[in-house]
Formats: structure tokens, C-alpha cells, sequence
């Protein structure tokens, strides 16, 4: 099992002999991406005793709780933070998508419960307009019974006119015979009596022809009322009416004042449209920029690689050829005078320097075979896995070769080392057994070869090629934040535009529904005044009709006054024409 550990040193005392290494465990690894803490447990660990104190390394135990395998933790732990930090960028824009389904969501519910109020206001209006029209139809009804009632008083009172002019017509009729036989009558001649009686009995009967108005005028008057009672009904409907209309042209302006804010909401939309397909171009001439700087870096990477292999050819020529002179070089003189002990002492403390770096040198070999291991069974199962963790396999396989090549590149500088103390301990030994009498073959120094000059050259162009290197990082540092800057700003204005889309949705929405609406009511109020002006049209035929009969009801009062002050003027003149008074009183 997998271990996060710290690496921790006590030193010995005098009878315990050197330093005590030990590693503190800190976490364990449950899965590829979970850890958790453990006890701090402490466990011995002399294979880190190379390492600093407080070191972090990775250490993988055996089920007895022994160390098999150490590595530096710096590299994995920058791979776990990155992954972390992945599963943080994704968890959060999952949140943004949870909050935008949120905000749709609600936004829906709240449309969803202002159209169910819309429907219960527009099914009570409907409702009163029901019973509205129901009570102008009763009030119709009422209207076409008062005009049938006004109908037939207007029919008495014809008849009645007609009557009363014919009996007009037979009295002008009696009148002129009367004023012909008065014509033929002497002065002082008189009536017999049969005359006298016929003239007074043709008085009596104009007389009772006199019809009364009274009660005419009564009903006049009562369908009078009743028709002002019918105006005073259809008066507030009127009122309601005119404020239906002023209710639709407040609609209506409504629906201009929306219109205009979705023209301006489209051409807004518009620009940010625009302005995304700008920021996408630039996007893109970015990321070809970051391209071509990363291939360039690529290609200067793989000529430094290039450099150092042939610097570690050289090392390695010099340390394997004893006719190659590099690195640094023993003073032959001064081991030739100091003392055979301290030579002796010095030779056993080079030869335990490089046992511990080829003990180091080993392990780390070790350790890129179990990567080389790693990687060729991350391969396989990545030519075999599914679509759902090609994904996490290619992550992991490239988090492995960058581990690979980092572990690599160190050990280069190792071998080299070990290399260089391996020679210069060989030469240390050599002045070691010459001074204690042993023969040691001499190596003429005219006849080796100094590397150190081509070795400088191409240090030189090695730090060159860093240079240059680190240079296209920063510029691709520079570019790559310029990307994710210009990526943000696209991922904001494309959440923006799906905003104002949505926004936008909602006005036209809410304008359909308004203009719907607005018809609707123009329809209603169109046939709420085609109810109420028929009723108006019968109740003003109506009074124009009762006006008639009233001006025709004062004519016939008139008539009917001449008429009795006629009959007066004929029993006046008949008070001379008749022998007796008795009959004129009769």
C-alpha cells in the first residue's frame, strides 16, 4: 500500500554509531484519487537516509509494515493538486449548470403562476361579460314590451286624433248648414221646436265627442320613466365600456413600449453575437500562436536532450577510457606527502561517498524499470479500456512518463557524478598502493586526451538551449494565459448570450401573451358595445317616438279646447234661434 511520508533523522550517540533514518507516515492512498490520514505512525527506513530530514516521499509498504519501494513525493503531489484542481473546475461548472437549471426553473414557475392568475382574471371577466349580456338581454326584452306598450298608445292616440277630426269636420259641417239656414232666416225668426231639439241634441253629442287626455298622458309619462329607467341601466355599462377601451390603450402602449425593448434586446443580442465571433477569431490566432511556440519549445527541448546525451557520452567515455582526462583531477603531489594514514582514511571515505551513490544510483534504476513497468500496463489498459475512462487512463498515463522523465533527467546527473568519484577515487588508490610498495601501472599523461574544452562548448550551448527554453516558456505562459483569459471571457459572454436569450424568450413570450390578451379584449369590448348600442338605438327611437306622441298629445288638447269653445260659440247663437230656454238648458 501507498504511503505519504516525512522523512525524519536522529542522530546516533557514541555507542549507537551513525544517524537513525525513519519514515513518519502521514497519509495512505485508498484509491487513484483518494487519500486519508493515518496515525503517525513511525516506521524504519534506512533506504531514505540519503534523503534530507523532512523530506516528503511516497512509500509503498508490504503487508508486514516493511519498506519496498521510496520516491521523492514532489512530482506525485504537483499530480494530485493538478487533479484535485480538475475535479474543482469541474465540480464548479457543474455547480454553474446546477444554478442556471435553478434560475430556468424558477423563472418557468413564476411565468407558469402569472399565466394561471392571467387565466382566472380573464375567466371571472368573461364570466361578469356572461352575465352582463344576460341582463342587457333581460333589459332588451323589457325595451321591446315598453315599445310594444308605447306602440299601442300611440295607435289609441291616432285613433282617437282620426275620431276626434272627423267629429271636427261634422261639426264645421253643421256649422256652415247652420250659418246657410241662418243666412235664410230673417231677423227675429226663431226655431220650432223639432229644430230646436235636433240642434240641441247634435250639441250634446260634439260635446261628449271631446275625449279626455289625461290618461293618455299618464301612460306617456310612466313610459317616459320607464325608458329613463333604461338609460340609467345602460349608462354605468357605457362608463365600463369607455374604460375597457382606455384599459386597451393602455395595453396597447404597453405593447409598443415591449416591442421597442425587444428591438432593443435583439440588437443588443446582436452585438454580443458579434463580439463573440471577435473574441472566438482571436481565440484561435492564440491558440495557433501557442502552438507553434510549443513545437519550437518541443524542438529545442529534444536538441537539448540531444546535448545532454552527448555530454553524458563524454562522461561517460571519460570515465570508462584511461586515456580521457575530465572532471576534476587528484593533486598527486600533496597525496604524495601527507601521511599513509590520512591518505588510507581519505581513499575509505571516497569508497563509502561512492557505495552510497551507487546504492542511490541503483535504486533510482529500480525505480525507472517499476515506471517503465507502469507505463507499458497503463498503455495496454488504455488500448483496452472503454470511452468512460480513456479519459482517466490517458490523465494517469501522462502524469506517469512526466514522472518517468523527470526521474530520468535526475539520474543522468547522478550517473555522471558517481562516474566522476569512481575516477577520482581509482586515482586516490593508485598513489595509495604505489606508496605501500604495490605496483600500479603508470598512465602517461602526454598521451590523454582533454575533453574539458568540448565539454565546455557544449555546457555552453546546453544553458543556451535553457535559455531559449525558459524564454518559450514564459512566452508560452504569456500566451497560454492570454488563451484561458480569452477562453473566460468566452465562457462568460456565451453564458451572457444565454442569458439574454432566455431574456429575451421571456419578453417575446410575455409580448405574444400581451397582444393576446389585448385582442382578446378588443374582441370582448367590440362585442359588448355591438350588445349595447342596439339597446340604445331602440331606447333613443323610443323617446324620440314618445316625444312625437307628446307633441301630437298637445295638438289634440288644443284641438280639443277650439272644439269646446266652438260648441259654446253654437249654443250661444242658438239662444236666439230657440222659443224656449228649457231646451238649451237641456
Amino acid at each position: 500500500m501507498l504511503y505519504l511520508a516525512e522523512v525524519q533523522k536522529q542522530k546516533g550517540g557514541l555507542l549507537s554509531g551513525g544517524a537513525k533514518t525513519e519514515l513518519k507516515l502521514l497519509a495512505c492512498q485508498r484509491t487513484d484519487q483518494n487519500w486519508s490520514t493515518v496515525s503517525e505512525e513511525v516506521i524504519a527506513a534506512e533506504d531514505a537516509s540519503k534523503l534530507n530530514d523532512g523530506a516528503l516521499v511516497l512509500a509503498e509498504l508490504n503487508p508486514n509494515r516493511q519498506v519496498q519501494r521510496i520516491q521523492e513525493a514532489g512530482r506525485p503531489l504537483v499530480n494530485i493538486l493538478q487533479n484535485f484542481s480538475r475535479q474543482l473546475e469541474k465540480f464548479k461548472l457543474k455547480e454553474d449548470e446546477i444554478d442556471q437549471w435553478k434560475q430556468s426553473l424558477t423563472f418557468q414557475a413564476q411565468e407558469l403562476n402569472r399565466r394561471e392568475m392571467d387565466m382566472e382574471v380573464r375567466s371571472e371577466q368573461l364570466q361578469q361579460l356572461e352575465d352582463e349580456v344576460q341582463q342587457l338581454e333581460e333589459q332588451k326584452q323589457e325595451v321591446d314590451t315598453s315599445r310594444q306598450e308605447i306602440e299601442r298608445l300611440q295607435a289609441e292616440v291616432e285613433r282617437n286624433r282620426q275620431e276626434l277630426e272627423g267629429a271636427w269636420e261634422h261639426l264645421r259641417g253643421e256649422q256652415r248648414r247652420l250659418e246657410e239656414r241662418q243666412a235664410d232666416f230673417q231677423p227675429g225668426t226663431v226655431l220650432d221646436e223639432e229644430q230646436s231639439r235636433v240642434m240641441s241634441e247634435l250639441l250634446d253629442r260634439l260635446s261628449s265627442r271631446v275625449a279626455p287626455t289625461e290618461t293618455v298622458r299618464e301612460h306617456l309619462h310612466l313610459a317616459f320613466e320607464l325608458v329613463e329607467k333604461q338609460q340609467e341601466t345602460l349608462t354605468p355599462h357605457w362608463q365600463k365600456l369607455e374604460e375597457q377601451k382606455s384599459a386597451i390603450a393602455q395595453q396597447q402602449e404597453e405593447v409598443e413600449r415591449l416591442s421597442q425593448t425587444f428591438s432593443d434586446r435583439q440588437n443588443a443580442l446582436q452585438e454580443a453575437q458579434n463580439s463573440l465571433v471577435q473574441q472566438t477569431a482571436q481565440l484561435q490566432i492564440n491558440t495557433a500562436d501557442l502552438t507553434s511556440k510549443q513545437e519550437y519549445a518541443r524542438i529545442i527541448k529534444e536538441q537539448l536532450r540531444s546535448a545532454e546525451e552527448l555530454y553524458q557520452q563524454m562522461h561517460s567515455l571519460a570515465a570508462t577510457s584511461g586515456d580521457v582526462v575530465l572532471g576534476q583531477q587528484a593533486d598527486v603531489e600533496a597525496l604524495e606527502k601527507m601521511p599513509l594514514e590520512e591518505l588510507q582514511k581519505i581513499v575509505q571515505d571516497l569508497e563509502h561517498k561512492l557505495e552510497i551513490d551507487a546504492s542511490f544510483v541503483h535504486d533510482q534504476e529500480q525505480e525507472l524499470k517499476y515506471k517503465q513497468e507502469a507505463i507499458e500496463e497503463l498503455q495496454t489498459k488504455l488500448n483496452n479500456a472503454s470511452d468512460h475512462d480513456h479519459i482517466n487512463l490517458e490523465l494517469e498515463l501522462t502524469d506517469e512518463k512526466d514522472l518517468y522523465q523527470m526521474l530520468n533527467s535526475s539520474l543522468v546527473g547522478q550517473r555522471r557524478n558517481m562516474l566522476q568519484h569512481q575516477k577520482f577515487l581509482k586515482q586516490h588508490q593508485a598513489v595509495m598502493l604505489r606508496r605501500q610498495g604495490h605496483t600500479v601501472t603508470e598512465e602517461e599523461s602526454n598521451n590523454k586526451i582533454n575533453l574539458e574544452p568540448i565539454l565546455l562548448q557544449i555546457e555552453t550551448q546546453r544553458q543556451q538551449y535553457s535559455q531559449e527554453i525558459q524564454k518559450l516558456e514564459r512566452e508560452i505562459d504569456q500566451i497560454r494565459s492570454g488563451v484561458e483569459l480569452n477562453q473566460g471571457m468566452i465562457d462568460n459572454q456565451t453564458h451572457d448570450l444565454d442569458e439574454k436569450r432566455q431574456e429575451l424568450k421571456a419578453i417575446e413570450e410575455n409580448l405574444l401573451s400581451l397582444r393576446r390578451t389585448t385582442a382578446e379584449l378588443s374582441g370582448r369590448v367590440n362585442l359588448y358595445q355591438e350588445a349595447l348600442q342596439p339597446i340604445q338605438d331602440s331606447l333613443d327611437g323610443l323617446r324620440q317616438k314618445l316625444q312625437g306622441i307628446g307633441e301630437s298629445l298637445d295638438q289634440f288638447q288644443e284641438t280639443g279646447d277650439s272644439q269646446v269653445q266652438a260648441i259654446a260659440q253654437l249654443r250661444h247663437i242658438l239662444q236666439g234661434l230657440m222659443p224656449q230656454p228649457e231646451l238649451l238648458a237641456s
